[in-house]
């Protein structure tokens, strides 16, 4: 584990919970069936977590319209789950996007519809935590 990186102890809890219900289920279900599968795991994990966490979206101060993150744990990660048979840039571009609309430092996309799991941790730079000239950032996967 790279204790460097951002909420590094939790995430790992998460991808770990999520290597786990990957290893059961394979690839092949709908992405509510891993939603909920993955609940279960970091439940029995003691992880805290909402989910299906409905947010707002602005633009200019004004309400733009609500979307739901799928998991939203200890109140600071995001977690985008997939179920495709590959990840593409956009899906990383739309996670980062979420996280900088959030104003949340740091999240999770987990894919399980490809034969390994597949995730990415994702920075939000305009974060406090995660700007290069906060002391506390001490570096980034995306």
């Amino acid at each position: 584990m790279n204790e460097n990186l951002p909420d590094a102890e939790i995430t790992y809890s998460i991808i770990g919970c999520a290597m786990r219900v990957h290893s059961v289920m394979k690839n092949g279900f709908q992405e509510l069936i891993y939603q909920k599968a993955l609940a279960k795991e970091m439940t029995d994990s003691g992880i805290v977590f909402s989910r299906e966490y409905e947010m707002p979206i602005y633009y200019k101060d004004e309400l733009m319209g609500t979307r739901r993150v799928d998991f939203l744990v200890d109140g600071r990660i995001s977690v985008e789950l997939k179920a495709l048979t590959k990840l593409e840039d956009v899906h990383i571009a739309q996670g980062l996007n979420y996280l900088e609309a959030y104003n949340i430092p740091v999240g999770l996309l987990i894919n399980f519809g490809a034969s390994s799991l597949q995730y990415h941790r994702l920075y939000n730079k305009k974060s406090d935590r995660n700007n290069p000239t906060n002391p506390m950032n001490h570096g980034s996967d995306k």
